[in-house]
């Protein structure tokens, strides 16, 4: 395994990529400095950045991460908080412009909890509806799969909640039921940010199985996690994040193993 460089070729002859990344650096930008208005760091951080937009300050939140994924891998993203999970994953699904670098895909990506664009005042009911024709779903794709979604999320286990206001389910039920409508359709590329951090252990083994389901249906899924035993179980790939940069990129045992050293020290 080598850092930023991993032989990605398969005994059983060429795989398709269905997402590159080549040398890609994400910046935001936040307006206001640190520091009082007249205070010494910030008149000195005024003449050191002179030529910059004034009082905006810059954010290297992504810095020259390369990789290439392949149609039917499941890839885990690890990191520590800020280490620019979430960014390179807003990039992929187009969410985020580049400021050098660029993004290349096979296929319509589909970030979990974004494309499910859910609002808190319609029913469970209207959301799963809304949520499948922002992924491109037809209705009646929707309808075919409606008590699957609901059965799959498990929100109406206690109740008749799907009837209910979202504004009204708790933080896990919600992320349960974004899950569940992500995972009805079938995707080119899926990215799921925490998703199988939510809801119980039955939960989380019926999210593992679906990925593994989607997986097979040649898509590739990218999933986020600060649990390793999910990225043990869900995936065989590895990629390594901190403060932006790409640190490993390989099989899941060994990536692991050198990032849970990491954390222990």
């Amino acid at each position: 395994m080598a850092e930023a460089d991993v032989d990605q070729g398969a005994p059983g002859g060429p795989r398709t990529p269905t997402v590159i990344a080549d040398d890609l650096h994400i910046v935001y930008r936040v307006n206001g400095t640190k520091g009082g208005k007249g205070s010494a760091t910030a008149a000195l951080s005024r003449i050191l950045k002179r030529g910059e937009e004034r009082g905006v300050r810059k954010v290297h939140a992504v810095r020259g991460v390369s990789f290439t994924a392949y149609r039917g891998e499941a890839i885990g993203l690890i990191g520590s908080n800020g280490s620019g999970k979430s960014t390179l994953l807003k990039a992929v699904a187009g969410l985020l412009p580049a400021e050098s670098g660029k993004v290349y895909t096979d296929g319509q990506p589909s970030l979990l909890g974004v494309n499910a664009a859910l609002m808190n005042d319609l029913t469970g009911e209207r959301n799963v509806m809304l949520g499948g024709l922002a992924m491109g779903m037809t209705r009646e794709q929707i309808r075919e799969r409606y008590q699957g979604i609901v059965d799959f999320s498990g929100i109406n286990e206690k109740g008749d909640f799907i009837t209910l206001p979202m504004r009204t389910y708790s933080s896990g039920m919600a992320a349960r039921l974004r899950f569940s409508i992500a995972a009805a359709k079938d995707h080119d590329v899926l990215m799921i940010d925490e998703a199988l951090a939510t809801g119980d252990k039955k939960f989380q083994k019926r999210s593992e199985a679906r990925i593994r389901e989607l997986r097979k249906e040649a898509g590739t899924v990218f999933l986020v996690s600060h649990n390793n035993k999910s990225i043990r179980d869900t995936c065989d790939r590895v990629i390594w994040l901190e403060h932006g940069e790409l640190r490993l990129d390989g099989p899941t045992a060994e990536v692991l193993k050198e990032y849970e050293k990491f954390t222990s020290k």
